[in-house]
């Protein structure tokens, strides 16, 4: 869901009763959008998170540790000598808005006690962490805004603070029922029942008022032409006497593959198909929700590079099959020019230099048309014959160079698509390090700047164990693909891969025994999952390790295979823990 007001109240009634007085005992920066500072009371800590990116913005507490940049910036270092110190003597949220003010007494640089401010507006890619002086003054903030980049609300050292301008909107913090149906008979009867509540009251997400129709109706998109505006009110007034109340059951919700996709201060019953989880408190819930995407995003911005490289390289190779293709289907006319100088030839007795076309039958057409031949002037018609001769076996020489060469480049293009899988799939600095190295000694070394090889990787495959009792490995890159298969994997092992698709190369441990059709459905499922394939009907061929054969000279990852069988899985039966043993 979208982090709305709503959900900022939650966070700070979860601040003030915990950590209400606590101090502040370190300011770090992980990334240029987020501040984390280390937060102590009452024997316990917390990371007091203030995010402002554009991707996930939200104040929150956490317990996760995060790596921080070797050199801190700037920002980050007037932060820790105004900051680290003082004591957090008040959080409050003005107006009911997605804005948190915090009230820190530090000392001063004169060793008074004094007041400074921290500001955080969550509000989408308008977020800003701002800091104020005691007279509500700009010290600083990590997003300066001036007058070039907006002429209704700038953000400058030295000027006031001012909150943003608010809609007319109701209160959700007060229930009214005499507001409630004064708005609902002046709104369209043809607008939805989540746009009644989005447009009358303020800071309530799309996602929470979608659950309060839900609850009214049993369904999310209702016109007020078909609500039961008492049930409807019911409904409401419900969830309004929750969010006054404070009776929080943070929750979030995971797709079929066990990923979390959403999460909420409330149960969300309207997704009731999908998994769902409720955490104890809502720095749980953030930190299951946020870590793994947290460090997706950390992961992918230390790969740019890698992506960059990968990326030109795919639309410079596109650009080459498009053009090599256009002049293999110029090649076709070749049999054309080969008709046309036997043609030629068979008429020469009745041609003559000067001419410029003549009209013949095409004996190679079985109804033998009349064409017309054009022909150069200025040659003589035995010179004619020869250039379409010519011709012909320039287009036919073209026609194999050219085939070979798109052979190789899409073969080479399947490859850098196999790179960017992983690359998508990369969990860890480790991963990103054997990838680097794979496309080193893949040839794209000159595209990494100031790129030194590797003396040894210690990186290890993934492992699985089926609901039988068989683990299962699965390579992170090409260059594992290979050790995997052809120096780990035994002979009579199972190996899978996703058919025509790019993917990891996954071998099914037999230890000599006979897996049963779980453990082949679970194997193929991990070869569906760890692949560029979608849906929940994926084919993947499986085969004896010993079938598996690489060419000579092959890039890593790509493997040649005749005996094989093919199944269709659902990704989603795949394992969903790795196995540590």
């Amino acid at each position: 869901m979208a982090f709305d007001a709503c959900m900022m109240r939650a966070v700070l009634t979860e601040f003030g009763t915990d950590f209400n007085e606590a101090k502040i005992e370190k300011v770090l920066q992980p990334r240029n959008d987020e501040i984390d500072m280390v937060i102590h009371r009452n024997h316990k800590s917390k990371r007091l998170v203030f995010n402002v990116g554009p991707n996930a913005p939200r104040l929150q507490l956490s317990d996760t540790v995060k790596e921080n940049p070797l050199k801190a910036p700037m920002l980050c270092m007037f932060l820790r000598k105004h900051f680290t110190g003082g004591r957090i003597i008040s959080a409050q949220q003005p107006a009911f808005d997605r804005i948190a003010v915090f009230t820190v007494s530090v000392y001063d640089d004169m060793g008074y006690l004094s007041e400074k401010k921290i500001v955080c507006e969550i509000m989408g890619k308008y977020a800003n962490f701002i800091v104020l002086d005691e007279n509500d003054k700009i010290i600083t903030a990590m997003k300066i805004i001036d007058f070039s980049a907006s002429s209704i609300r700038q953000v400058l050292p030295g000027l006031k603070y001012e909150l943003p301008k608010m809609a007319d909107k109701l209160s959700p913090l007060v229930i009214d029922s005499e507001a409630f149906d004064k708005k609902y008979s002046e709104f369209s009867e043809e607008k939805t029942l989540e746009k009644f509540i989005t447009t009358n009251y303020s800071g309530i997400a799309t996602q929470i008022a979608h659950e309060i129709v839900y609850r009214a109706t049993g369904n999310i998109d209702v016109p007020l032409y078909m609500a039961d505006k008492e049930r409807f009110y019911q409904a409401f007034s419900e969830w309004q006497r929750l969010l006054i109340e404070e009776r929080y059951t943070p929750t979030v919700v995971y797709d079929k593959e066990g990923k979390p996709i959403d999460y909420s201060y409330m149960d969300i019953t309207y997704l009731a198909g999908l998994e769902k989880k409720s955490f104890d408190t809502l720095a749980d819930m953030f930190d299951e929700y946020f870590s793994e995407k947290d460090r997706i995003l950390r992961i992918h911005q230390r790969a740019h590079d890698l992506i960059t490289i990968l990326n030109n390289s795919i639309a410079r190779i596109n650009r080459k099959l498009e053009i090599q293709r256009a002049a293999l289907k110029d090649s076709e006319m070749g049999e054309s020019y080969k008709k046309y100088g036997d043609l030629i030839t068979a008429n020469l007795y009745q041609l003559k230099r000067g001419m410029d076309s003549f009209e013949t039958v095409d004996y190679y057409d079985p109804l033998c048309p009349k064409i017309v031949i054009k022909l150069n002037p200025l040659l003589h018609p035995s010179q004619n014959a020869q250039k379409m001769y010519k011709q012909y076996n320039k287009c036919k020489t073209a026609k194999e160079v050219l085939t070979e060469q798109i052979s190789l480049w899409e073969k080479e293009l399947l490859y850098l698509e196999s790179v960017r899988v992983f690359l998508d799939r990369a969990q860890s600095e480790e991963d990103l390090t054997e990838i680097r190295e794979e496309l080193y000694k893949s040839g794209y070394a000159s595209k990494m700047k100031d790129y030194r090889p590797q003396k040894k990787l210690k990186l290890r495959p993934h492992r699985y164990r089926t609901d039988g009792g068989f683990d299962v490995l699965v390579g992170r890159n090409n260059i594992q693909n290979d050790n995997l298969t052809f120096k780990i994997a035994d002979k009579n092992d199972i190996w899978f891969h996703t058919k025509d698709i790019p993917g990891s190369h996954v071998i099914l441990i037999t230890d000599g025994k006979e897996p049963g059709d779980i453990d082949y459905t679970q194997a193929a499922a991990l070869a569906a999952r760890h692949s560029k394939a979608t849906g929940d009907h994926v084919a993947v061929d499986y085969t004896r390790v010993k079938n598996i054969k690489k060419p000579q000279g092959a890039k890593p990852g790509f493997v040649i295979y005749k005996t094989n069988y093919t199944a269709y899985v659902d990704p989603a039966d795949a394992v969903k823990e790795e196995y540590n043993g």
